[in-house]
C-alpha cells in the first residue's frame, strides 16, 4: 500500500500509511502495525463504537488507548471503518509474513 487514508471522528484525526497508524487530536498517537492490535467494539444499543488499540508484544502488552466514538460521531466519520479494517488487514498480514 502506497496511499495515505485518512479520516476525522470527533476530534481525532486518523491516518494510515501502509505501515504507520497516527491519531491526532488532544493526545496524537503513532502505532507501527508490527506492534499493534486493533479492535472495534459496537455499537451498543445507543449506537456507541469504541476503538482500542493495543501496542506492544502479544505477550507483553505495554499500553492500551481506548476512543470512544457516539453514533453520530461514527456516522459522520465517513471513511473511518474502510481505515480501520485496512489497517486490521494489514496487521493480519505482517503477522503472516512472519512479523
Amino acid at each position: 500500500m502506497t496511499d495515505e487514508i485518512t479520516a476525522r471522528a470527533g476530534r481525532e484525526f486518523y491516518t494510515f500509511d501502509g505501515r504507520i497508524l497516527e491519531i491526532f487530536g488532544s493526545c496524537p498517537n503513532r502505532f507501527h502495525i508490527r506492534n499493534m492490535d486493533l479492535r472495534v467494539t459496537g455499537p451498543d444499543r445507543k449506537g456507541r463504537r469504541t476503538v482500542e488499540i493495543s501496542a506492544g508484544p502479544p505477550e507483553a502488552r505495554a499500553t492500551q488507548h481506548t476512543w470512544h466514538h457516539s453514533a453520530e460521531e461514527w456516522q459522520r466519520a465517513q471513511g473511518l471503518e474502510a481505515l480501520l479494517e485496512v489497517v486490521r488487514a494489514t496487521i493480519a498480514s505482517a503477522r503472516e509474513n512472519g512479523a
